[in-house]
């Protein structure tokens, strides 16, 4: 079984699966920026850590994970 479910991030977001992508690639790269971060010493202004323990080492999963957990937000610009 796949985690977290489509279904559930889909209702996160808003219904919109171009949002979800969109919101997790972002996500995913910020969490791969920090890791890049760890090795060179470098603050951790532009790239916050992963906000949820996961078993997985795929960034895009932790940010799916977040997702489903609530730990991220997004707005719209107008």
């Amino acid at each position: 079984m796949i985690y977290p479910r489509i279904d559930d991030l889909l209702k996160t977001v808003g219904g919109s699966r171009y949002t979800l992508v969109i919101v997790a690639a972002r996500r995913a790269r910020q969490i791969n920026n920090y890791h890049h971060q760890l090795g060179e010493g470098i603050g951790f202004d532009e790239a916050p850590p992963p906000l949820i323990e996961s078993r997985s080492k795929n960034y895009l999963t932790m940010a799916m994970e977040e997702i489903a957990g609530g730990k991220i937000t997004y707005h719209v610009p107008a």
